[in-house]
């Protein structure tokens, strides 16, 4: 098992993308702010979708203007298409993207209009262009463990969407439990299975939602995979916006406590990432969905 590994806060991007009330600019500069003096060197701080479909990442360019470049930090921005990818360039502030794949026909209907296949390709234009303008660009398999339309993904499925993926050469390939129903088991599975299907050695990253509590217990598995790259959500808001009852992510807190009683090393600390979660309770109105905020760390 690894003894250090990395977490990507998503906070900012998906943590925020499913709240009703709108966070301003600022708050959202603030959030940012505040991860990166927590220890976070890789985060998600903006989406460039069209404002109707995610009204909450409109500001995406406002947030990148206040954005600082520092040697060591990473901020990625999520495209879904090539005109996202050129919005993402334009800030001259994101220095990674992130593109998005669809495991199943339900999902990508649902969530960016076209078939799995299609996003596919479109995730294969957007990687090769992406590496022409000189940025690194990574995808994620969304509803890689169940969707929430088609239900179960055959894990066979899964490692033959990713083996496509890798020939356009993403520096990454994340497995997302965008609903939250994987099992370590199946975690497991198909880790195994994509990284035998894959023939090149591209890192995986895990993106886990706790939507029936097993986000926890399903990133461990993947760190026993060796998977060594984890994204979490500060007090574990967050959930998809395209999806039925899709409650929030894994919160960086609680990933951060358990792999430290592990004895795995990660870089952010935790009662500064406790105190971004309690501060985000003061300015969402209500107590957010992570734990080790609430009952403290230990001892």
């Amino acid at each position: 098992m690894n003894s250090s590994l990395e977490i990507i806060e998503v906070g900012p991007r998906d943590g925020l993308q499913n709240e009703k009330e709108l966070f301003s600019t600022a708050q959202k500069v603030e959030l940012i702010r505040r991860s990166l003096a927590s220890g976070v060197r890789r985060i998600e701080v903006a989406s460039f979708v069209h404002p109707k479909v995610v009204p909450q990442m409109a500001d995406a360019e406002a947030v990148c203007q206040q954005l600082t470049a520092q040697k060591g930090l990473t901020f990625i921005g999520l495209v879904l298409n090539e005109r996202g990818l050129e919005r993402a360039i334009a800030t001259g502030k994101i220095n990674e993207v992130g593109c998005v794949a669809v495991a199943t026909d339900g999902f990508g209907t649902a969530n960016q209009n076209m078939t799995a296949a299609e996003s596919i390709e479109v995730c294969q234009r957007i990687i090769r262009r992406a590496r022409e303008a000189g940025i690194p660009a990574q995808v994620t398999i969304s509803v890689a463990f169940g969707c929430p339309f088609d239900g179960d993904v055959e894990v066979s499925h899964v490692a033959e969407l990713a083996r496509r993926l890798a020939t356009a050469e993403p520096t990454e390939i994340a497995l997302a439990d965008t609903i939250g129903v994987a099992s370590p088991r199946q975690v497991k599975r198909t880790i195994r299975a994509v990284r035998q299907n894959l023939g090149v050695d591209i890192p995986l990253r895990v993106h886990f939602h706790n939507t029936r509590n097993t986000g926890i217990a399903n990133a461990y598995a993947a760190v026993e995979e060796d998977v060594c790259r984890l994204d979490a959500s500060v007090g574990g808001i967050g959930g998809c916006p395209f999806a039925p009852r899709a409650t929030g992510n894994i919160a960086t807190e609680d990933l951060i406590f358990m792999l430290q009683r592990s004895g795995i090393r990660v870089a952010p600390d935790l009662d500064a990432t406790i105190a971004t979660a309690q501060w985000l309770e003061t300015q969402l109105g209500r107590s957010v969905p992570g734990m080790v905020s609430k009952a403290g760390a230990f001892p």
